[in-house]
């Protein structure tokens, strides 16, 4: 389930975050969690599932929401985590377009074909 950040996340956060790799640099990394923070237009979800195993964060522009992080923790890959993030992201979004940036546009599109897959599949 994709919930909203919340300050208690906060560690649990900063360290998906640091699987990002522009977010390897400590001071990149609080500033990016403050302006999450404190942005309107800059949202943070986490996946909880029993645990929170990934992140994901977007800018939300007019019409347009641009997904600026998407991570999952090391030990959750391959599960499927960050097709169903993207899944609930864009039911939040219904009436967006939703667009990966340079950083998260490969696996932007791996969970997209992962999409595709599973309904040529049914």
């Amino acid at each position: 389930m994709l919930i909203r950040y919340k300050k208690a996340y906060e560690k649990i956060a900063m360290g998906l975050l640091s699987f990002m790799p522009n977010e390897k640099d400590l001071k990149k990394l609080q500033n990016t969690m403050k302006t999450y923070e404190t942005a309107d237009n800059w949202h943070l979800f986490l996946w909880k599932d029993e645990d929170i195993t990934g992140l994901l964060g977007v800018i939300q522009m007019d019409d347009v929401v641009e997904i600026q992080h998407i991570s999952v923790n090391p030990s959750h890959r391959d599960e499927g985590i960050g097709k169903n993030m993207v899944k609930s992201l864009k039911q939040i979004y219904q009436d967006k377009k939703i667009i990966p940036t340079d950083y998260t546009a490969s696996f932007f599109e791996k969970c997209e074909n992962m999409d595709e897959e599973s309904s040529d599949m049914s």
